[in-house]
């Protein structure tokens, strides 16, 4: 079971699946926001293409790294990996400095990619990192970190 299907004090959640591949987290005590439905882009995209993406990078762990670029990336460890994803994001941050939209769009997906390779060697799926997301929504930023900070300054005895 994934770290976000359980509690913090060990209980199950209960796991509804979302026809994505993808398992939703229930979160006791949560009142049911309705549900937005996607937005597509002028192409007929939605985000639901990152599931897709991540099933895809799945698929091609095992694959031979001369055929695949993921099976590469993944065949040369976490730590790479992420170096690669730091790179990515360095010429993300380029040309949204530089004002060029064109190129940061196309950084963005590479940024995007590069992070779903980096949860797949990591372990992670994209529910865990959605749970989260949904742990946050509706709370301030400023107070999210604080309470983050507050986590962090205390000191066990």
């Amino acid at each position: 079971m994934s770290k976000a299907a359980k509690s913090a004090g060990g209980r199950k959640k209960k796991a509804l699946p979302n026809g994505t591949g993808v398992t939703k987290v229930k979160l006791p005590g949560r009142k049911k926001k309705a549900a937005a439905p996607p937005i597509p882009t002028e192409n007929g995209a939605t985000p639901e293409i990152i599931d897709r993406l991540w099933a895809t990078v799945v698929s091609r762990r095992s694959a031979d790294p001369a055929l695949s670029h993921s099976a590469r990336l993944l065949s040369r460890g976490t730590a790479k990996v992420a170096q690669k994803f730091g790179e990515e994001a360095v010429e993300c941050l380029i040309e949204a400095v530089s004002k060029n939209p064109a190129a940061l769009v196309a950084e963005s997906a590479d940024v995007l990619y590069h992070l779903i390779v980096m949860w797949v060697a990591a372990g992670v799926e994209p529910g865990e990192v959605w749970a989260e997301l949904h742990r946050r929504e509706g709370i301030s930023g400023v107070a999210e970190k604080d309470s983050r900070a507050l986590k962090e300054k205390k000191v066990p005895m």
